[in-house]
């Protein structure tokens, strides 16, 4: 006999940074990018398929992390659409602060008390710079590893070119965690959309 059917495969919450370093036209690659990832013709269906539940959160320095976009389910190609539709019109929520990355996470990770029916838990952070304040992103491992979340990372080299280390070693945690490089933020759109595309589809490093 079958356990029982759980309601989604993936909860997937996107943190984008939105601290001072990220400028108006970066922030604007950034969740066009990132809508326009969701709509790839193979990303959309392997969501669909998974009853996947997603979430956008903006976050930079101490105290200035949001959820902005609840968690919704895309359990139909319309509603990852509107989903879509609502990170590309997501207004930025802050523009001159630092850099927590652990407080992103600590606030990513509090949300998922909300999906304990999904699968999978992961949080896709993207970055452009290290944690310059507040708690130390790898304090937070090993809370993470006992409710079974994965984060990766992509890193935005564009001003910060050890990044990615500072992420793999740092950052990421869980089972086949990983680290995409964006050399700038010219190449985030491909690489965010090459990086949800290994996520959602549980593929490998030959997406790299």
């Amino acid at each position: 006999m079958s356990g029982p059917v759980l309601a989604c495969d993936l909860a997937l919450a996107l943190a984008v940074d939105v601290s001072g370093s990220v400028d108006a036209e970066e922030y604007r690659i950034q969740m066009d990018g990132l809508a326009f990832a969701l709509n790839d013709s193979v990303i959309s269906e392997a969501l669909v398929r998974a009853r996947a539940r997603l979430m956008l959160v903006q976050w930079t320095g101490m105290s200035r992390q949001q959820v902005t976009i609840p968690w919704t389910t895309v359990d139909t190609f319309e509603a990852l659409d509107a989903f879509a539709d609502r990170v590309a019109d997501d207004p930025r929520v802050w523009r001159n602060y630092s850099t927590a990355v652990g407080e992103a996470l600590e606030t990513t990770m509090a949300a998922f008390s909300e999906v304990g029916d999904c699968a999978r838990h992961l949080i896709d952070l993207s970055g452009d710079g290290p944690s310059n304040e507040g708690i130390e992103p790898k304090a937070l491992h090993p809370y993470l590893r006992a409710l079974g979340i994965t984060v990766n990372a992509i890193a935005i080299e564009q001003s910060e070119p050890d990044l990615t280390a500072y992420y793999y070693e740092n950052v990421i945690v869980g089972e086949g965690a990983f680290v995409v490089t964006a050399s700038g933020f010219a190449d985030y759109p491909e690489r965010i959309r090459k990086k949800l595309l290994r996520e959602v589809t549980q593929q490998n490093a030959s997406l790299d």
